[in-house]
């Protein structure tokens, strides 16, 4: 959940006096300042948006590019259908399932789901994750190469567990879920977010009403990733599991995806 007090020591600040405007409408839409003390700030630049955390020797900003770096060797290089999530979520041949991704993040693994074909909508419930996430979307859109496959992926800042309860339309075939626990990957990528996020988000202490509520919904199957020798999240135990190196996937299958 949201640390209440983190919101009060964020700045939004424009990289270039070019970017003012587009700096303030930010700031105004996530309800902080311009100015003031910070110990974060949401930078407007060149490149989007992106968060940093203003101390000296600091890791560095965290935004989302689906378009070069590791979104971009994982999209040409990272084993298509082979890969653990496909298998998870069902990809096959023929086979391309609706997933609801209720956990959002920065929108990784929606990503890989979407290049592999799959219709994915995504739900984050932190309006500034929410936000670093829509910017990286919007910039994907703008490029060939990447913009038929981000046409495959909504975004939804909402709570999850309210937006699954009162779902409109049809129901995802799969919902996926990567609740926020203490992280799996020890790259210096992901603990440079994880710096950066576990202030903002903490843990999602409400992983099992997560995980009722897309039991609830999903028509065939929901997916929890966790770290390989964590316990399964409390409540219904998972039909089955995929394990590798350092993280594995509990499946609750409901019905299958062929057929």
């Amino acid at each position: 959940m949201t640390d209440p007090q983190f919101l009060t020591r964020i700045r939004v600040e424009a990289l270039e006096p070019l970017y003012d405007a587009a700096a303030s409408n930010c700031a105004t839409r996530l309800g902080l300042p311009l100015l003031g003390d910070a110990d974060f700030a949401l930078q407007v630049g060149s490149n989007g948006l992106q968060l940093v955390e203003l101390v000296e020797h600091g890791p560095g900003p965290v935004r989302v590019d689906f378009v070069e770096g590791a979104a971009a060797h994982r999209r040409l290089h990272g084993g298509g259908s082979g890969q653990m999530i496909a298998k998870a979520v069902g990809v096959q041949q023929g086979v391309r399932p609706h997933v609801l991704d209720a956990t959002a993040g920065l929108g990784r693994d929606a990503f890989v789901l979407a290049t592999l074909g799959c219709r994915v909508e995504l739900i984050e419930r932190q309006p500034l994750i929410a936000a670093l996430l829509e910017d990286g979307l919007k910039r994907a859109a703008l490029d060939a190469g990447v913009a038929p496959i981000v046409a495959q992926m909504h975004l939804h800042c909402a709570d999850a567990i309210e937006l699954m309860q009162q779902w409109v339309g049809d129901a995802p075939q799969v919902i996926y879920l990567d609740p926020m626990f203490p992280h799996r990957d020890k790259s210096a990528l992901v603990k440079k977010e994880m710096r950066l996020f576990r202030p903002l988000v903490g843990a999602d202490l409400d992983a099992p009403a997560l995980l009722e509520a897309a039991l609830a919904l999903a028509t065939h199957r929901v997916v929890v990733k966790r770290p390989r020798k964590a316990p399964p999240v409390e409540g219904c135990k998972p039909g089955y599991t995929l394990e590798g190196k350092s993280s594995r996937y509990d499946i609750y299958p409901k019905k299958s995806l062929k057929g």
